[in-house]
């Protein structure tokens, strides 16, 4: 089920277009409904990269060994980082009228993931497309097709600015890690 391209490039994505006003209400409404179940969610979400992209695991030191969708779940170590992931989301759907904030909110963790964690920006891609697809499941009456048009547009915006600050501390000129 995974392919996974592990080269240490960034690739150079295309900006999105800036989300309209009916976009931002849009994604922030249906937040509301996501964020009050938010640690599950956010633990759903990581099963699910987890188990359908086995080496993003690689990174994890407390859990990379985990092999059941179970055993993943009741991980402590897994409800800390999903909760971290919510809050981050959190902050940028609360802060989309602020573009200062989102941009300072991943520049704190674009730099995290690709200096001190080491971590090739493929996985942000494939965790955006996790998000999506775990949040449709979900929520499946809260984020219909519109809904989920707006939150691929955010999460392409996401990206886009995850691997401009990937390349600002030049990502390709890093060691490989040794997972």
């Amino acid at each position: 089920m995974e392919s996974v391209q592990g080269n240490r490039d960034v690739d150079h994505v295309e900006r999105p277009s800036p989300l309209t006003d009916e976009e931002r209400m849009m994604i922030q409404e249906s937040w509301s409904s996501v964020y009050e179940s938010c640690d599950d969610v956010g633990v759903a979400i990581l099963i699910r990269l987890f188990v359908n992209f086995p080496s993003a695991k690689q990174y994890f030191s407390q859990f990379r060994h985990m092999e059941e969708p179970e055993e993943l779940e009741r991980s402590a170590q897994l409800r800390k980082h999903a909760h971290r992931v919510m809050s981050a989301l959190n902050t940028l759907v609360e802060s989309l009228e602020d573009a200062d904030k989102v941009a300072s909110v991943l520049q704190v963790v674009g730099k995290a993931h690709a200096l001190r964690h080491k971590v090739e920006p493929v996985y942000f891609k494939i965790l955006s497309g996790v998000i999506l697809e775990v949040l449709a499941e979900v929520f499946p009456q809260v984020v219909t097709a519109d809904v989920g048009a707006a939150w691929t547009k955010l999460l392409a915006t996401v990206y886009f600015y995850i691997t401009a600050v990937y390349e600002e501390v030049g990502w390709t000129e890093l060691p490989a890690s040794t997972g």
